[in-house]
Parts: C-alpha cells; structure tokens; sequence
C-alpha cells in the first residue's frame, strides 16, 4: 500500500448535527485521495453513524472520551501521510485548501509549516442573535489554529504530540513550543478554513476553563520571552 502524502485527522465528540459537512469538504479536496482518520470521543449520539456513511473513504476509531488533545493525539499515530492536518468536526475546509498549501511547500522547501486565513460564519439557528454582517464575526483573518495548518510529519513529531490534559488551549500551547524550536511558518492570504460559530462551540460550552486557556497562552508567552532572553545573552558584545 502507497504512503499517503496528506493524513486528515478529525476529531469527533456528539458532532453528528454538522460532522457529515466536514468530511464530505475533506472527500471533495481537489487533491488525490488524503488519508481521512475520523477519532470519535466518546461520543453518545450517532457521530459513528455519521462517519460510517463515507466509509471506505474513512478510517474510524473510537475511544472513551479523552478531549480534544488526546483525540487528535490517537489520530495522529495511526496517521501515515508525509504531511498532517486537522479539521473540527464542526468546520469546514476550502476545495483547494491542501491543494494551495502543499504547492506553497513545493515552491519553498525549508519550510515546515503552512497556515491560511480563515472565515468565521454563523450557524442558522445563531442568526437571529448574531448579526452576519458583522465584520469582527465574518471578515476573514490569519488562521493560526489546527483546523488551517498543513505540517510536515517530522516537524510535527519534532515538537510533540498535544498536551491531553488542557480542557481548551492545546493548540495555543503545541503551537508555542513550535515557536520555541524555531519551526518556519507560513499564512496562505487565501481563505482555506471556515470556521462555524453555533450554539456548541467548545469555547462557548466551557466558558469555567477559560482561565486554563489564558494560562496556557501566557505560559506559551512567557517560554518566548525567556527564549529572547537567552539568545541575547548569548551574543558577543559590540567592541
């Protein structure tokens, strides 16, 4: 069996409302065949169900509910593509998102790393509490977050799996020890992620750990700054 060049990792907890949208916009990539690894967490509603639909295109396992990090965790090691991605089982992926990512990587081979931007849109059942023209909810940024990043396998093992400890922020704080180690990173300025805001969303639904997330980010900050410092400690001083 040929290694697959492109693994997809999706992780998956009672998502079955919006989880057969994320996968078909992984089945319908305009590149061949990426290797599609659905991790269901434990899930009680009929998420496998959902997922079984698009076998044999997809590969599922199920564990006991872990959270996020362990999810992404397990899919990880059962992923064999040269190049790893993620996708929310909520979110949804641009027809040509890997597609412009992995020709980003052939035209720049030192890189590691490949992000996009990302836009943010509005579940029905939120439009009549949230304004859909509104710019700060919809306009489109730079997506420095799992669902938008295509990484070269060894550089990602290179950082480290996520930590599986942290209720939310287990992006935050991966990301930052890639910073640490110096991983070169890109931002396509296409648009390759949509990211849905519904009634569920984990930073919605786990408003009691949202100190966890801003110690997580001030940790990542704090490892940063004392990089800075011991790299300025080690430069010769001017004569």
């Amino acid at each position: 069996m040929n290694t697959p060049l492109v693994s997809v990792i999706i992780p998956a907890f009672n998502a079955e409302r919006y989880f057969g949208d994320a996968i078909t916009s992984v089945v319908q990539q305009s590149v061949d065949s990426p290797e599609i690894i659905v991790v269901d967490d434990g899930s009680t509603d009929h998420t496998a169900r959902v997922a079984q639909r698009f076998a044999p295109e997809v590969r599922f396992h199920t564990q006991p509910n872990a959270g996020a990090g362990a999810a992404r965790n397990a899919g990880v090691q059962l992923a064999q593509g040269q190049f790893l991605s993620f996708l929310d089982a909520d979110d949804l992926w641009e027809k040509d998102k890997l597609e412009r990512q992995l020709s980003h990587f052939k035209q720049n081979a030192d890189l590691d790393m490949v992000f996009g931007h990302v836009e943010q849109f509005i579940s029905p059942e939120l439009l009549d509490r949230l304004n859909p023209q509104n710019p700060a909810l919809t306009d489109a940024m730079p997506g420095l977050y799992a669902g938008s990043m295509l990484i070269k396998r060894e550089q990602f093992f290179r950082v480290g799996l996520f930590q599986e400890d942290l209720e939310i922020g287990e992006f935050i704080d991966w990301y930052g020890r890639a910073q640490d180690l110096g991983l070169k990173t890109f931002v396509l300025p296409q648009v390759v992620t949509k990211r849905r805001i519904h009634k569920t969303n984990q930073m919605r639904t786990k408003q009691e750990h949202f100190h966890v997330y801003v110690g997580v980010l001030k940790a990542a900050l704090d490892r940063r700054r004392q990089h800075h410092v011991k790299v300025k400690s080690q430069l010769p001083e001017k004569s």
